[in-house]
């Protein structure tokens, strides 16, 4: 799907908007279905921006995960940032471009979340393992926590009106929204742990594996056992505080945007519970929430969304 961009005189047209969109729309269902039911919540606008950043955070994450991973290099990424740096000069270069290079004129963004991302795919070129969480935390950050700066502009939040002059304005949830896509960055790492050791990788901290004494051949034998348990309920523990302090910041979002973070959080959360509920098995079994416990997570959410 990914490609280096194409020379700056090709003459081949590119998709009209609403075909851009269409793409970024198909994209987005196709994979992360959990995500993009969470996006249908959303006035149209709203989601059709939040799909076309979708899209690009997913070409960013093929070049180091995709297919054609192994051909990757940093000069890849340097090619990849300058297709980046057209865009956000209003200079589509391919088809999905053009609905982006559209949001951003909708939703103005900052550059530097975008560019954060592709650091954190320069991480995975050259790591493979993680020595402490502070370490892991930088590299959350960087290829999640930034997702929620990127789509905080399309959010919006809503202005705060007091009695007292000082007591009025809009208070931006910004280490908040950088939370949330840290905990979905720790779920996601807690449900591949199995996929990513095929690959040679291990991103939960070895800090934590030394601390319930469990080592990097029992990970790559898919050891389930006491400390096994022990070692994922603390890290589970620590992507529900992460989802925890996301939390306060939705209810300053605009009142349209609240209901579909708060169902995409609940979602992403309950991840967590189905590995629970698989006795921490993620070498043989992936976790994900059933179509029908999908379905309760919404009234639930949208209860929420009204109340706090």
């Amino acid at each position: 799907m990914l490609q280096l961009p194409r020379p700056p005189l090709s003459t081949t047209p590119l998709a009209s908007l609403e075909e851009s969109y269409e793409l970024c729309r198909q994209i987005t269902e196709k994979f992360s279905k959990t995500f993009y039911l969470g996006t249908l919540l959303m006035p149209k606008e709203k989601r059709q921006a939040i799909w076309a950043i979708y899209v690009w955070c997913r070409r960013t994450d093929e070049l180091v995960d995709g297919p054609q991973a192994g051909l990757t290099t940093p000069e890849t990424l340097d090619l990849w940032e300058q297709h980046l740096d057209s865009i956000f000069a209003g200079e589509p270069i391919e088809d999905v471009d053009v609905a982006l290079v559209d949001a951003l004129q909708r939703y103005p963004m900052d550059i530097q979340p975008f560019r954060d991302m592709i650091a954190g795919q320069r991480m995975d070129l050259y790591r493979s393992r993680y020595e402490t969480f502070e370490e892991l935390n930088l590299y959350c950050y960087r290829v999640a926590g930034t997702v929620g700066l990127m789509t905080s502009p399309v959010l919006g939040v809503e202005q705060r009106v007091g009695t007292a002059p000082w007591e009025q304005g809009y208070y931006v949830p910004q280490e908040e929204a950088i939370a949330l896509g840290i905990a979905n960055q720790l779920t996601n790492i807690l449900r591949d742990v199995g996929e990513d050791a095929q690959r040679g990788r291990i991103y939960l901290p070895l800090e934590d594996l030394e601390l319930f004494n469990y080592t990097e051949e029992d990970l790559f034998k898919g050891v389930i056992d006491e400390r096994w348990q022990s070692l994922m309920q603390f890290q589970i523990q620590r992507a529900r505080k992460y989802f925890i302090s996301a939390e306060k910041g939705i209810q300053s979002l605009c009142p349209d945007s609240r209901w579909p973070v708060w169902a995409a959080l609940m979602l992403y959360q309950g991840i967590l519970d189905v590995i629970e509920a698989n006795n921490y098995d993620v070498f043989t079994t992936r976790a994900y929430v059933p179509t029908p416990k999908k379905m309760i997570y919404l009234p639930v959410a949208w209860l929420r969304a009204q109340a706090l």
